[in-house]
């Protein structure tokens, strides 16, 4: 493989990581039903990612890049399987922060090297669009760790209080 075959499949695999990432945040969100800042903050994200989806269709497109059926498949399957998973610990809302602010970090890590493929195979068209993506995957990971704590915190409170459900 040459380097812009390598970064035609990192678009590929990174279109396939937000239809993931969509589903995953979409299935979390239906579930939270005490934790308002946390809700709402997943909102906006599922609204990013949406665009981002966006962007990266677009840039498939310009690129006359095939996106790929199988992965995204694969991956709303693996989000479904994170999703069911998810539902029945009691302290499904800890697990679901930490799980959520670890798959930023990935995304993270494969946009920073998506980043650098553009730049080196010459795609300058398709920089600010992955730039953008880039800083709200960041920023979504900075109001996780950020609030992680605040999250537990609260979990802990209702986790002792009699008749209160906790984990969502």
């Amino acid at each position: 493989m040459n380097h812009l075959e390598h970064y035609h499949d990192w678009l590929r695999d990174a279109h396939a990581m937000e239809k993931q990432a969509e589903s995953m945040l979409e299935s979390m969100a239906s579930r939270i039903d005490n934790y308002p800042d946390l809700r709402a903050r997943i909102e906006q994200h599922i609204n990013e990612t949406k665009r981002q989806i966006t962007l990266l269709e677009e840039i498939l497109d310009r690129n006359d890049i095939s996106r790929s059926v199988l992965k995204d498949s694969m991956s709303k399957m693996a989000a479904f399987g994170q999703s069911i998973g998810g539902m029945f610990p009691s302290d499904e809302i800890v697990k679901g922060a930490i799980s959520g602010y670890v798959f930023e970090q990935f995304e993270i890590a494969c946009y920073t090297s998506l980043l650098t493929a553009a730049k080196k195979v010459g795609d300058t068209a398709s920089i600010p669009a992955i730039e953008t993506i880039l800083a709200e995957e960041r920023e979504m990971a900075d109001w996780l760790i950020k609030h992680i704590p605040q999250t537990t915190e609260q979990f802990l409170l209702r986790s002792d209080a009699d008749g209160v459900v906790a984990k969502k």
